[in-house]
């Protein structure tokens, strides 16, 4: 479905996206991690055809985003970032204005927004005005604005920042439905848990480049090399942290000083918490939780990177 070989955009003399190359296979479920600046909306907008690239080339079911761009566009559907809906407008408008844009007939519209308003959950609401919506249910409509045309390959790019936790999750539901029932989905976050739920493939990002990619099982399995400990503590500062990160298990150690907590990617080596804790007992530190975690998708990007995905 989508081919994205060794892509590469600069504003200016910075670089902010570096020879990336993934592919999306058809009915696929396809995350780009990592965190705000990382690269991730200037490369889903050079796939759809917003931005112009400086180098390689991408590629929508054969066609090029360059030379096809018209082709192309009619087999994607794009929830940005941001709300894109007329807000003294009703739901049920904006769904037919958009679907308008995509050349779909009157007719044809209507029955498709009659769909998609089943499908985001807002039929009850299709004549109020979005002005009189909620952060959440904007969003909901922003999806059914991508879903008109039935795109081939729906594109979102960081769909629940800043919504409540239960519109969070009728969203997150919609397109594992959508993605179940065949869609092809490339979703982008810096939400760990959003690209696991979602997701079976995954490309790590990082200033510009991948860094990781592949299924979630083999990324956290293979490249991972234990455990992730969280630490609340009364104080990260000092000279302990500097033993902290000399200790022979332990791989990295990422303090927030905000929040006097402490992620370390540890090995599975049974003295390791008492180790540890040891540590914070000598420096005169007191260990007020702690929490283990098995490896995931955070816990590989804080040992190829250093740091927390939302820093």
């Amino acid at each position: 479905m989508l081919e994205v070989k060794g892509v590469k955009k600069s504003f200016g003399k910075k670089v902010v996206v570096d020879a990336v190359s993934f592919s999306v296979k058809k009915g696929e479920a396809f995350g780009l991690l990592g965190p705000n600046g990382a690269g991730k909306s200037t490369t889903i907008a050079m796939i759809c055809g917003l931005l112009p690239y400086e180098a390689g080339e991408i590629l929508i079911n054969g066609l090029s985003v360059k030379k096809e761009s018209r082709k192309v566009k009619k087999k994607i559907g794009i929830v940005p970032q941001e709300i894109a809906l007329y807000p003294t407008m009703s739901a049920l408008d904006n769904l037919l204005f958009w679907a308008r844009m995509y050349g779909l007939t009157r007719s044809h519209a209507k029955k498709r927004a009659d769909v998609v308003l089943e499908v985001v959950g807002l039929t009850d609401r299709a004549k109020h005005k979005i002005e009189t919506f909620s952060g959440g249910m904007k969003r909901r409509i922003n999806i059914g604005a991508a879903l008109m045309h039935e795109p081939e390959l729906l594109i979102m790019d960081e769909p629940t920042v800043g919504i409540d936790p239960q519109s969070r999750n009728h969203i997150l539901e919609t397109v594992k439905r959508l993605n179940e029932e065949g869609m092809t989905v490339i979703y982008t976050s810096h939400y760990m848990e959003e690209v696991e739920y979602l997701c079976d493939r995954v490309g790590i990002v990082d200033e510009g480049k991948i860094i990781a990619l592949g299924r979630k099982e083999e990324l956290c399995n293979s490249l991972t090399e234990g455990i992730v400990i969280t630490l609340q503590v009364d104080s990260v500062e000092g000279n302990w942290l500097k033993k902290l990160e000399q200790m022979e298990n332990v791989f990295n150690v990422v303090a927030n000083t905000q929040k006097n907590t402490l992620e370390l990617v540890v090995s599975h080596h049974p003295n390791i918490v008492s180790d540890i804790i040891s540590c914070a007992v000598e420096a005169d530190v007191r260990v007020l939780s702690f929490e283990r975690k098995e490896p995931n998708l955070e816990s590989l990007f804080l040992q190829l990177t250093g740091r927390s995905l939302r820093d």
